[in-house]
C-alpha cells in the first residue's frame, strides 16, 4: 500500500487534490473551481499551495475564545510564504460544557480531523487546539491523515485574584471548593471566587493536561519550539500563530508528514519532559494513543521508567506554586529542555527543521533569578512524580500521580467504601450514616471507557463531614480519570475497568485494599477463592445507547492502551 492509499490523499498537490468523484476528472476540476470563484478566488490563488486550518472555536468552548484572532494570524503568515488557507471547522471539546465527560468524545474529534484533512484539499495542516482533548484528538487524527501538519494552541489563561491572593484555574477551584464544603467560604464568598478564576480566555493557567499536552506537542515535535507556553491573547501568542502559518507552507511544499518527527526517540523525550513537568495523568493515555497511531509501542511501564529516573523541574500548580505565566517567563519549554540536555534525545526532530540538539544549541540554561524552572542538580521536586502501580486490584495497570498525594497516605491499608457509579458518589458521599472515617478507602467503579466514556470523577470529594472536621485526604480509587489540576491520594485508570470485569467490579464495602506506591502495588486483600465465586456471580453490563455512544463503547481500547478505537 503506498502513501495516496494509506492516507487518502490522491491527485496532483493543491486545489486540485481529492478530487469529488463525478466520473469525470476534469469535469471535477472544472466544477471545484467555478464554485470557488463565487468566494473570490482566481487562478493565481488556487495555483499556490492549499493550508487546511483546522478551527475548533465555539461559543461552548470558553478556552478557546481567542481562536478567532489565531486564524487571522495563521493565515496571514500562511499568505507571506505564498500559501493560500481555507479554514474548516470540526467539532469542539469544551472540557466543562460536555456530558458525560469530554473523553468521550476524543476519538470521535481523531476521526472528524482525519477524515476532513483527508477528504479535502489540502498540501499542509494548522491544527488549533487548546482544551484538554482537542490536541490529542487532533494529532491522532493528523498522524493517520499523513499530510504535513503543524499544531497550535490557544494557550493559556492569565491569573486572577481575590482578596489578594493569586487564583488559576482549575487547581484553585478545587481547593477553595474543598474549604467551602468545610464550612470556610459561605456561598456569596464562594460566588466570588467563582468569578474570579477564570479572568481571560485561555485554557487552565496551571500544569494542568491542556499545559501538559501542549509541552508533550512541541517535545513530539509536532509545534513550533517556542509555541508551548505564551498566553491566550497576548502578543507572543500572536506571533506563534504568524510563523506557525509560514512553516506550515514550507513543510507543505516538502510533503512530509507527521510521521518523519514521530520517532521512538521523540516519544522517550515526551515521557521525560511529562516527569520532569509533574505533569497530567491524562497525557498518559494520550501519548500512548497518539504513539499507537505512529505505530509505536509506548507503554505504561515506559512513562513509569522515565519518571522514576526524572525529577521535577518545573514549579507549576498542582505539583508546585506557580503558574504558566510564570513558567513562560522563566524561558518556557526550551529552557526546560536546556535543562533535561543530558536526559534527552537530541536528535529528535522539530517542525521548524531543526534537531532538539541545535535548537538547545541557541537555548540558555534556567536563568538564576528565576525559581520557576530548576534543574537536575537542583529540582523542584524528586524522581517519580508519577507512578504505575499493579496488583490484584489492577492486574493490568493503574496510575497515581505521587507528586499531588499526601505523603502520609501512600502506604495505606483500609476498609473499602464502594460507589457504583459518579451518580452514586454525588447522591450519598455526604451521608453521614455511611460512617466513612479518614482510613476508608473510596472506591468508585463503571466509570472506565466502556462505562461512560471515562470521565474526570476519580477525585471523589472528601465527604463534607470528614472536611469540616479538617480531612483534606483520603485514599480514593477507580476506573476513571482526574483532572490533570486535580490533587490527592488518587488512584486511577485501574484495568481492566468494571465494566470489563476487572477486580474492581467485585470490590464489597468492607473488603480491606492495600495500597503501597514505593513498591508499586494496589492490592485487594480478599482471597483467591472469595473472588473466584464473587467473578463466577457477576455479569458485566451490555453496551446501550445508540450512535456515537453505543459504537463507542462496543470498540474502545482499555485505557493502558490509549482508549482509542479498536479499528483506529
Amino acid at each position: 500500500m503506498d502513501h495516496a492509499e494509506l492516507t487518502g490523499q490522491s491527485g496532483p498537490p493543491g486545489i486540485d487534490r481529492n478530487l469529488t468523484r463525478y466520473g469525470d476528472t476534469e469535469f471535477s476540476r472544472y466544477m471545484r473551481r467555478a464554485f470557488l470563484s463565487s468566494a473570490g478566488y482566481d487562478g493565481e490563488d488556487l495555483d499556490r499551495p492549499i493550508i487546511g486550518i483546522a478551527d475548533t472555536s465555539s461559543d461552548y468552548n470558553t478556552c478557546h475564545r481567542d481562536m478567532p484572532a489565531l486564524v487571522e494570524g495563521v493565515k496571514r503568515g500562511v499568505a507571506q510564504a505564498g500559501g493560500l488557507a481555507l479554514v474548516f471547522p470540526t467539532i469542539s471539546l469544551a472540557e466543562t460544557l460536555l456530558s458525560p465527560t469530554s473523553m468521550l468524545f476524543r476519538n470521535l474529534l481523531a476521526m472528524d480531523t482525519e477524515e476532513m484533512i483527508r477528504a479535502q484539499p489540502m498540501d499542509g495542516v494548522v491544527l488549533l487546539g487548546g482544551c484538554d482533548k482537542t490536541v490529542p484528538a487532533q494529532l491522532m487524527g493528523a498522524v493517520s491523515a499523513g499530510v504535513p501538519a503543524i499544531s497550535l494552541v490557544t494557550g493559556a489563561m492569565r491569573t486572577g485574584s481575590w482578596q489578594g491572593e493569586r487564583l488559576g484555574a482549575c487547581t484553585d477551584c478545587r481547593r477553595y471548593w474543598l474549604r467551602h464544603r468545610a464550612g470556610e467560604f459561605d456561598r456569596d464568598e464562594i460566588g466570588e471566587i467563582e468569578q474570579a478564576l477564570c479572568p481571560t480566555g485561555g485554557t487552565c493557567m496551571v500544569m494542568g493536561t491542556a499545559s501538559t499536552m501542549a509541552c508533550l506537542t512541541a517535545t513530539l515535535g509536532l509545534m513550533l519550539p517556542g509555541g508551548a507556553t505564551p498566553l491566550s491573547g497576548s502578543g507572543d501568542r500572536l506571533r506563534q500563530a504568524v510563523m506557525t502559518g509560514r512553516r506550515i507552507v514550507e513543510l507543505a511544499t516538502g510533503g512530509e508528514g507527521p510521521l518523519k518527527l514521530l520517532t521512538r526517540a521523540s516519544f522517550d523525550n515526551a515521557a521525560t519532559v511529562l516527569a520532569a513537568l509533574g505533569g497530567s495523568t491524562n497525557a498518559v493515555i494520550h501519548l500512548i494513543a497518539i504513539a499507537r497511531r505512529a505505530g509505536i509501542a509506548l507503554t505504561l511501564e515506559d512513562i513509569h521508567e522515565a519518571a522514576r529516573k526524572t525529577p521535577v523541574l518545573v514549579n507549576c500548580k498542582p505539583v508546585g506554586t506557580g503558574y504558566m505565566e510564570d513558567f513562560h517567563k522563566a524561558g518556557g519549554l526550551p529552557v526546560l529542555w536546556k535543562a533535561l540536555e543530558p536526559r534527552l534525545d537530541l536528535n529528535a526532530l522539530n517542525v521548524d527543521g531543526r534537531s532538539l540538539g541545535a535548537i538547545l544549541k541557541d537555548t540558555p540554561p534556567p536563568a538564576t533569578w528565576q525559581d520557576t524552572i530548576g534543574t537536575l542538580e537542583n529540582p523542584i521536586g524528586p524522581p517519580g512524580a508519577l507512578v504505575v502501580l499493579r496488583g490484584t486490584l489492577a492486574p493490568d495497570g493503574a496510575l497515581i500521580k505521587r507528586a499531588a498525594a499526601a505523603l502520609d497516605r501512600q502506604r495505606h491499608r483500609g476498609p473499602a467504601a464502594v460507589f457504583e457509579s459518579p451518580d452514586d458518589v454525588a447522591a450519598r458521599i455526604d451521608d453521614p450514616k455511611l460512617g466513612l472515617t479518614p482510613d476508608h478507602v473510596l472506591v468508585m467503579r463503571n466509570a472506565g471507557p466502556v462505562a461512560m466514556g471515562m470521565p474526570e470523577a476519580g477525585s471523589l470529594p472528601i465527604p463534607a463531614y470528614l472536611a469540616k472536621k479538617g480531612v483534606v485526604d483520603m485514599v480514593r480509587v477507580s476506573d476513571a480519570r482526574m483532572s490533570g489540576t486535580a490533587y490527592g491520594t488518587v488512584v486511577l485508570h485501574c484495568c481492566p475497568e468494571a465494566a470489563a470485569g476487572g477486580p474492581l467490579a467485585l470490590v464489597r464495602d468492607g473488603d480491606v485494599i492495600e495500597l503501597d506506591v514505593e513498591n508499586r502495588r494496589l492490592d485487594l486483600c480478599v482471597p483467591a477463592e472469595e473472588l473466584a465465586r464473587r467473578k463466577a456471580g457477576h455479569v458485566p453490563p451490555r453496551a446501550s445507547g445508540r450512535g456515537w455512544r453505543r459504537l463507542y463503547a462496543e470498540h474502545v481500547l482499555p485505557a493502558h492502551l490509549g482508549a482509542d478505537l479498536d479499528f483506529l
